[in-house]
């Protein structure tokens, strides 16, 4: 017998009630609060209806011209702090990062996708301690970075040489030179060819990742209630995407570690960040069931972070490179000038190249990789500036609005490598891009020297080398790209063309002598 009251009569009641719940707590969290300036707000939503669905970034930044640096806004009942100085940031994130160094609890990420203990997702309790640890000795020591070079001249070498080969293929070159250098130093695992397996899914579980929505901006992490619904239900889709995904990121963590493994049985293994971390954690050969998950988490997360966000840098170089052929000329003169045409630009000569570091830092400025950072969480209520700022609150570092100061930067969407040249001890320091594109406080990114590295060892590389120009389309007239870049987590640069030829019979005999080189010196 029919009772007149089905799924569809239960699932509006509740939906009801929780609506009310959410109106309620709205109206409590916020009473007897002086919280810093920001868009009014309205009931439930909050300030959901005023956040456009793509670049973010610079909808915050507009906002900062009326409600200043700080800004303090609510997605349903979530309070989120937009902060878009890189004082702000720094006085709140660094100075105070005792209260500043949580994350927000990623509910889609941590529950159905990454569902083991991961560095970037954690509290700042011990365990994070010991893992940050792990990659200070691995990333943060001056003498294991000095390891790493080889690695790097090599797929520089490779690099340079594919760019010959196949130029139209660049970004794929670009990638998998970030792969490869990523692989050998986190699994001492070495590329051979560009159809990698493990290079090809990994990318792959990246991508299928980040499509399932930024950091905490699905419906699910400010609804946690919908985490319960039935697979049926409507609004449950995200959990097969979800299922897909950790499965995914599953086997990206297991399949290098458990080859690595094999490899050690047989003592055939390269030296590498997991064999660190093995060795930090193994008694008589034997590992714990958490040991073993912090070190696999650990290595794919090098991996992951350290991809990604090179392979975009390098591909703003390309494109500014393109849009801007005086700068790669400046560049080069200033390389032939210092350096000479007998051998290739190395690490030495950074210093005695201030306009190719000037190149580097406006890279990092005009595209930042991350926009809006990763974002951290205050643990406790706390008081900035006279306003009141809620324990729990997101807080999010509008990189972009940064690296978009115009008192600090003029005319800022110009890439412009100049405005880095001439400058003092003190303006050099506040003007540095790596202020904030590498994070804040207890959360800097510890690869940050690495990656820097590669992206200054690339650019002169390819500068001392090559000729970036523009392609011409069927009617002989240049093609100049715009500076267009994708939106999400990861600001990728959208594809372009351009030309990139040998700069003389000399460039390609460096680039032949280094692919020999590294072929005749294996890294052991």
């Amino acid at each position: 017998m029919s009772t007149g009251f089905n799924r569809t009569d239960a699932l509006v009641i509740t939906s009801l009630l929780f609506l009310i719940l959410l109106i309620n707590r709205l109206a409590l969290s916020t009473r007897g609060h002086r919280l810093p300036p920001g868009p009014s707000r309205i009931p439930f939503l909050g300030n959901l209806h005023q956040v456009p669905l793509v670049d973010q970034q610079k909808t915050f930044a507009e906002w900062m011209q009326k409600y200043g640096d700080v800004i303090y806004i609510e997605l349903f009942s979530k309070p989120f702090l937009i902060v878009s100085s890189v004082q702000a940031a720094q006085d709140l994130m660094e100075k105070r990062a005792s209260k500043y160094s949580d994350r927000p609890y990623f509910l889609l990420l941590r529950e159905f996708v990454m569902t083991k203990p991961l560095m970037i997702f954690m509290s700042y309790d011990n365990r994070y301690r010991r893992l940050r640890r792990w990659y200070q000795g691995s990333l943060e020591n001056k003498a294991v970075l000095e390891g790493y070079r080889p690695v790097q001249t090599r797929e520089i070498g490779r690099l340079l040489s594919s760019l010959m080969e196949t130029s139209e293929d660049f970004i794929s070159h670009i990638k998998r030179f970030n792969g490869a250098v990523m692989l050998d130093i986190a699994y001492g695992h070495r590329v051979t060819s560009v159809d990698d397996e493990f290079m090809i899914f990994a990318d792959k579980t990246i991508a299928t990742i980040t499509a399932l929505g930024s950091f905490a901006a699905t419906l699910v992490d400010f609804f946690p209630i919908m985490k319960y619904l039935p697979s049926w239900m409507p609004g449950s889709g995200f959990k097969k995407q979800a299922v897909r995904g950790k499965e995914m990121w599953d086997a990206m963590e297991d399949i290098p570690y458990q080859k690595l493994r094999n490899a050690m049985e047989s003592d055939s293994v390269k030296r590498s960040f997991t064999t660190f971390m093995l060795d930090e954690v193994s008694h008589d050969g034997k590992l714990t069931e958490d040991d073993e998950i912090d070190v696999k988490g650990s290595a794919t997360l090098m991996y992951a972070a350290g991809v990604d966000t090179s392979m975009t840098s390098l591909s703003t170089l390309m494109l500014a490179m393109t849009i801007y052929p005086e700068v790669a000329r400046k560049a080069q003169a200033e390389i032939d000038q210092v350096v000479g045409l007998s051998r290739l630009p190395d690490l030495s000569d950074r210093d005695v190249l201030p306009y190719v570091e000037s190149i580097v830092k406006e890279v990092y400025r005009w595209n930042p990789p991350a926009p809006l950072g990763v974002p951290h969480c205050v643990r406790d209520d706390d008081n900035y500036r006279g306003y009141d700022i809620p324990g729990g609150s997101m807080i999010v570092p509008n990189v972009w609005a940064m690296s978009r100061d115009s008192a600090l930067y003029p005319d800022p969407e110009a890439f412009r490598p100049e405005r880095f040249e001439g400058l003092d001890a003190n303006a050099t320091s506040l003007l540095d891009p790596r202020k904030y594109v590498f994070g804040f406080g207890r959360r800097i990114c510890p690869g940050r020297y690495l990656a820097d590295s590669s992206v200054w060892l690339v650019t002169a590389s390819i500068l001392a080398t090559m000729n970036v120009g523009r392609a011409r389309d069927a009617a002989g007239h240049e093609i100049v790209p715009a500076p267009s870049f994708k939106n999400g987590i990861i600001s990728h640069v959208d594809p372009f063309v351009c030309t990139i030829l040998p700069r003389s019979e000399r460039a390609v005999r460096l680039i032949e002598e280094l692919v020999a080189h590294s072929a005749e010196n294996p890294i052991v």
